[in-house]
């Protein structure tokens, strides 16, 4: 999250709308019930996740089996840029894969993933996220893929 450590590049964010969409990460980070102060109730999260339900209480199980995949996780925001209730953010989650997830035991290997995310927000709430990791890097830095040939590629 955001600290005096870790100040991100800001541009055109409001300060609610920056609210707003830290309080939503702060909820992987620190605890599920930040995501009702963070999302409406019909918040859509584009896309899904396997077995993840619509709304806000649809992203709920997966959060706590997210902690407790990841205990240390760590979030950083590199940099959000936007609009009028449109934010931008270029971050990386951090941690140590210390549980099961997605059916692949833990590894106790850190990892550092990339990700990238565009949300809505009306009235200090996000209503839309649309997000993109990089879960296949993440399944190499736990040992869940074998390293790249780095022969012949077809």
């Amino acid at each position: 999250m955001t600290d005096q450590l870790n100040t991100p590049a800001m541009s055109g964010v409001s300060a609610s709308d920056r609210k707003a969409v830290e309080t939503l990460y702060r909820a992987f980070t620190e605890g599920v019930d930040f995501l009702d102060e963070a999302v409406t109730s019909d918040w859509q999260d584009i896309p899904l996740a396997p077995g993840q339900e619509p709304g806000r209480d649809g992203m709920k199980p997966l959060i706590k089996a997210f902690q407790a995949a990841f205990s240390d996780l760590n979030i950083i925001i590199h940099e959000m840029i936007g609009g009028p209730g449109r934010v931008a953010v270029r971050a990386e989650i951090t941690g140590t894969h210390s549980g099961e997830w997605f059916g692949i035991a833990a590894s106790g290997r850190e990892f550092r993933m990339p990700i990238h995310e565009f949300h809505y927000v009306e009235n200090g709430k996000v209503t839309h996220t649309w997000h993109l990791e990089d879960w296949f890097g993440w399944l190499h830095q736990v040992g869940a893929l074998p390293a790249a040939d780095q022969g012949d590629a077809r």
